[in-house]
């Protein structure tokens, strides 16, 4: 099963481990699930560094559940100075967690190469009356706490509009952005670890 949708996100750091945001989030009216362990391998071409055109390819696996993903190249329509993030996402779910081992290594024959390993917990949020939106508390172990606010709706201005109210409702809107992806922080922690 594929699926296109376009994400319109922005992810910020957090000073501690989210616990006040996720009560918050719950007083709120947002109903959570998780934690839940996420582990993403992410890949790149030998003839084009997904690194410096900022795509993604990953397998992703958490909880009886695998998946493909890829995201097109970043440029000025889909970066904004504002740290928000639009892509049109591609997904393809896979018949289980097992398939994410088949995955990889069609992955590595037909000559893509292994980036990095991102581990992650994940406490996700949404609430009833806000269809399309997702808040995620991510804690990247030896990177950070970082929650990340996203929307999947066909109009921009107004999905960087609830994003802006949401981080406002939830005390964030002052945490520093984060442009990086987590393969990108995680590949950093490494090289200064």
């Amino acid at each position: 099963m594929a699926n296109d949708v376009t994400e319109i996100e922005r992810k910020r750091a957090l000073p501690d481990d989210g616990s006040a945001v996720k009560s918050l989030l719950t007083s709120l009216g947002y109903v959570g699930a998780g934690p839940t362990a996420e582990v993403d391998v992410y890949y790149t071409r030998p003839d084009v560094d997904y690194l410096a055109t900022v795509e993604c390819l990953r397998v992703r696996r958490r909880d009886g559940f695998a998946e493909i993903t890829y995201k097109p190249a970043s440029d000025a329509r889909t970066h904004s100075a504002a740290d928000v993030v639009a892509k049109r996402e591609t997904n393809v779910v896979l018949s289980g967690p097992g398939q994410a081992c088949g995955a990889e290594r069609l992955l590595a024959a037909i000559g893509m190469r292994r980036l990095v390993r991102v581990e992650k917990v994940r406490a996700l949020f949404r609430h009833p009356e806000l269809p399309g939106v997702a808040v995620s508390i991510d804690t990247v172990p030896g990177v950070g706490t970082f929650i990340e606010t996203e929307v999947n709706r066909t109009d921009p201005d107004g999905a960087v509009a609830l994003i802006e109210r949401i981080e406002r409702q939830l005390g964030v809107a002052d945490c520093p952005p984060v442009s990086l992806p987590y393969r990108d922080l995680v590949r950093q922690a490494m090289a200064t670890g």
